[in-house]
């Protein structure tokens, strides 16, 4: 069983800057693959960036390569996303999920977090 709390979300303006946190605790944090989720009013939960267990390589969805940034620090029990010049289109609650398999797809992810709300106003 691993249990994570997502941190960092809220009301910023575009152009503006967020860190998201995920806390996992329970079994080995380094164990797992790291990936954040989101989901905005109305649409589907989509994938938006994954770490491997070691840290590298890591992968984005199109339409924040070059803003969002994913990092972690297993001794921490810690993953980060780090987003920059957000965009209204980036409102949505973000998850943050782990998971055995290096996936993007949801279906795929053995825990969750219930998630963080990032608002960007234009």
């Amino acid at each position: 069983q691993v249990s994570l709390v997502e941190s960092g979300g809220g009301l910023v303006q575009a152009g503006g800057s967020l860190r998201l946190s995920c806390a996992a605790s329970g079994r080995s944090f380094s164990s797992f693959a790291m990936v954040w989720f989101r989901q905005a009013p109305g649409k589907e939960r989509e994938f938006v960036a994954a770490i491997t267990s070691s840290g590298s390589p890591t992968t984005y969805t199109t339409s924040v390569k070059g803003r969002f940034t994913i990092s972690r620090d297993n001794a921490k029990n810690t993953a980060w996303l780090q987003m920059n010049s957000l965009k209204p289109e980036d409102t949505a609650v973000y998850y943050c999920a782990v998971s055995i398999l290096w996936s993007r797809s949801a279906s795929a992810m053995n825990y969750w977090g219930k998630g963080t709300l990032v608002t960007v106003s234009s």
